[in-house]
């Protein structure tokens, strides 16, 4: 198994063989981490192809806000990518403790932990579309498409990061949190949804 810190190192043809390989990371909160990094990139690149238009001359200071802000999404989310193989060698070394209150009080904190890495990436994956939403109106128009495909994934990043949460929040013991933990999970789903949705209808003239 790749540890956390040498994961981020690899190629891609390194990093999609770890991920088919028979190990448990990199798994799907990992690839959400990568994926909500390529779709914050699709979005840069699309500001990138902007900055510097006469055209654009007007949103210049936007343009910077949006490029620091998207700047440091990606590397969030490539952060994120190591916290989730963390948490999972946290949950692994816990589950090798004796029977008993250390045991469980650890099985806890593993559990928290790898609750609130996507549910991390899930806000930063709202974010990172509301700022492709902006830039619909404001970027060049023949990378439209590149803004729909980072909305999409981004979305996506969002399905991934609530199957994670699901499955992880089944073995809370405080199942009234546990319930809570899962709505709002869904509801940042369908709200990235909802978002892909409405960047894709904003430029669907230049598509069509």
């Amino acid at each position: 198994m790749v540890d956390s810190k040498q994961m981020l190192k690899l190629s891609v043809t390194e990093f999609t063989a770890a991920t088919a390989a028979k190990q448990p990371t990199p798994g799907g909160g990992s690839v959400a981490g990568l994926v909500g990094a390529l779709a914050t990139g699709l979005g840069e690149m699309a500001l990138n192809f902007t900055i510097g238009k006469k055209k654009y001359a007007e949103f210049a200071e936007l343009h910077a806000s949006i490029s620091s802000r998207l700047e440091k999404a990606r590397g969030m989310f490539l952060d994120l990518v190591a916290d989730d193989i963390t948490a999972y060698s946290m949950y692994g070394e816990a589950t090798q403790l004796p029977d008993g209150a250390e045991k469980d009080a650890a099985l806890e904190l593993a559990l928290a932990a790898a609750i609130n890495v996507p549910r991390e990436m899930a806000k930063l994956c709202l974010a990172v579309m509301q700022d492709i939403k902006t830039l619909t109106t404001c970027s060049n128009r023949f990378l439209v498409s590149d803004l729909v495909a980072g909305a999409a994934l981004a979305s996506g990043t969002t399905v991934l990061c609530d199957m994670n949460v699901r499955i992880n929040a089944r073995s809370l013991s405080d199942k009234a949190v546990a319930n809570e933990i899962r709505e709002g999970s869904t509801k940042d789903r369908l709200a990235a949804a909802g978002l892909a949705l409405e960047i894709e209808e904003a430029v669907k003239e230049h598509l069509d």
